[in-house]
């Protein structure tokens, strides 16, 4: 059966993540229904990376099998007429059946922002973390740098988390600094459950002046997450890419290519 890729960016603050329950208020159940109605009959999806409740996704990748045919611009026309305003289809792309939205990707990227002031903001809300304290930048980033390769993250690993081994590769934990924001990019070969949130909350730690940044080889060594910070809120977190090999020619676009598309302007993840 063809198989089609979809890039789909949502906000998160409606629904209660990805994943199917039986409430139906997901971004999968919101899709596989509209996908029901748009091709006249029902598809299951396969998604890159399941986000929890409140989570974003700039470029969440999912794949569905039909043998319906249409043209990529009928897929994103298409489907976003029967989405609600929280999610729509960026892209459609047709891809081999060796293709597999989460078995096939090479990397995850996921941004957190923090806003940093002494009053919350209303427009930020749900679209950034906050804290009112003053952050140091450079502490955050001796201990990003000490994170960074294979490690046994059980420190940052929600007790739900179903994956079979708490081992992950940490391609790389940048931080820079737009004004009162930081924006921090996380990319790995995958992300066990909460653990973006997990290390947003022992990075901000450190940021705030309670740990050093040696703080992080000892919360590694001890693989205990009682050890650790409290889990950060999801306001801030967006799934922001997903890469794959490029033998299957799905569209891209550079993370601040992204970040301009959808979020405020300013923010930027590179230097």
């Amino acid at each position: 059966m063809p198989r089609v890729a979809l890039g789909l960016a949502y906000d998160g603050a409606p629904w209660q993540g990805w994943q199917t329950q039986p409430g139906g208020i997901t971004v999968q159940d919101t899709l596989e229904a509209a996908l029901g109605r748009f091709l006249a009959h029902p598809v299951p999806t396969i998604c890159a990376g399941r986000t929890d409740t409140g989570v974003h996704a700039l470029e969440q990748v999912v794949h569905v099998d039909t043998w319906a045919q249409r043209e990529p611009e009928s897929w994103v026309r298409g489907l976003n007429a029967l989405l609600p305003s929280s999610v729509a289809v960026q892209w459609a792309c047709p891809v081999d059946d060796s293709f597999h939205a989460r078995f096939s990707a090479l990397s995850r990227t996921y941004v957190y922002i923090v806003r940093q002031a002494r009053v919350r903001s209303p427009m930020a809300h749900g679209r950034m973390g906050w804290v009112y304290r003053p952050l140091e930048l450079e502490p955050m980033r001796h201990a990003a740098a000490r994170l960074i390769g294979e490690h046994d993250f059980s420190a940052f690993r929600s007790s739900q988390c179903q994956a079979a081994s708490p081992v992950r590769t940490l391609h790389a934990l940048d931080i820079h600094q737009r004004r009162e924001c930081f924006v921090f990019v996380f990319r790995a070969n995958a992300f066990l459950h909460h653990m973006v949130r997990n290390l947003m909350g022992a990075l901000l730690y450190i940021g705030l002046g309670r740990h050093e940044p040696a703080w992080v080889d000892m919360l590694l060594r001890q693989r205990d997450r009682r050890l650790s910070a409290p889990t950060f809120s999801p306001a801030g977190l967006y799934l922001a890419s997903v890469e794959y090999p490029a033998h299957f020619g799905l569209p891209s676009a550079s993370l601040d290519e992204l970040l301009e598309s959808h979020m405020l302007p300013g923010i930027r993840a590179g230097r």
